[in-house]
């Protein structure tokens, strides 16, 4: 009876110490909180939150801040549209707050929401698909609340990069890409079958355009040898046709100048005799009235002798 006792003794101690064990491995290793306060708030999704689960973790800028409790999905028949709303428990004793003489020592999270707080999901790995909420500031997003969907204190949800990255892709015309794609290849396709036809063709024309260029080339080429030959031989020609005129024109050179000089000095004695002060200039004058008027005597007699011609034979009667 005794060692009944102490056997039912022994295993109660044991079931006890397995109890406590394990209550020690939750608190330690699952992150329990028995005597600890705790805060709740809401984050209202309108995307897909795939890969988030009851337990995520909640984290500010990668510092675990609390976990999920509890993910819902309504549906509001006012503009026909589904929401998921997620539940976050917050642990106040993860924040600690800079005492000063100008503040108090703790924060509330309508403050925080007030300041630019917002909940985005964040995926922790591509590979697992696992995903957390993550929390930061953001002034520019603008805070969306959902009155009709939940009373409790909510958080309003941002898009991530990866959301924002999903949404722009979305919007790209994948279809109308692909068709427009499927036209160009055709294009392509009627191009090269085009080209394939004309090619031969034109690349046979090309060819004997070449060796005809090649002759005319090879012709042109010869003339322009034969020309500068020539061309050779009149610059010699002229050149020594030059050195002879120059020559010549030296040897000429005392000629030309005796006969200037000989020039100059008959025109300064031209101008000398015709000078109005200049004797030979007066006797050249007396010398012209006595022509002029032996001219008029004889044009007298010339006009007595048409009148009388016996003028000839008998002379003029005194």
């Amino acid at each position: 009876m005794a060692e009944s006792t102490n056997r039912k003794t022994i295993i109660g101690a044991f079931v006890v110490g397995g109890g406590v064990l394990a209550m020690a491995i939750l608190i330690l290793f699952g992150h329990m909180r028995l005597f600890s306060s705790s805060r709740e708030a809401v984050v209202v999704f309108q995307n897909s939150i795939t890969g988030l689960s009851v337990g995520a973790p909640v984290t500010f800028r990668g510092v675990k801040v609390g976990s999920v409790k509890s993910i819902t999905l309504r549906f509001d028949p006012k503009d026909h549209k589904a929401y998921i709303p997620v539940l976050l428990t917050l642990e106040p004793e993860q924040i600690h707050v800079v005492h000063d003489s100008f503040g108090g020592g703790s924060v509330h999270i309508q403050d925080l929401i007030d300041n630019g707080l917002r909940a985005e999901l964040n995926v922790l790995s591509f590979v697992t698909g696992q995903s957390n909420i993550d929390l930061n500031f953001d002034k520019s997003t603008p805070a969306i609340f959902h009155p009709r969907i939940t009373r409790e204190t909510e958080i309003p949800a941002r898009l991530s990069p990866v959301e924002k990255l999903k949404d722009t892709l979305g919007q790209i015309p994948v279809k109308e890409m692909a068709a427009h794609a499927d036209k160009t290849l055709l294009s392509v396709q009627e191009l090269t079958a085009t080209l394939n036809e004309q090619l031969p063709p034109l690349i046979a024309s090309i060819k004997a355009t070449a060796d005809h260029s090649d002759g005319t080339l090879s012709a042109a080429t010869d003339a322009i040898r034969d020309l500068q030959k020539k061309l050779d031989v009149t610059l010699g020609k002229m050149d020594g046709l030059l050195q002879t005129t120059t020559s010549q024109m030296a040897g000429r050179g005392a000629d030309l100048h005796a006969t200037l000089a000989s020039a100059t000095k008959t025109l300064d004695t031209l101008q000398t005799i015709l000078s109005p002060r200049s004797v030979d200039r007066a006797n050249l004058d007396a010398a012209l009235r006595d022509i002029a008027a032996s001219a008029a005597s004889l044009r007298g007699f010339a006009g007595d002798v048409e009148h009388n011609p016996q003028l000839l034979l008998m002379g003029r009667r005194p």
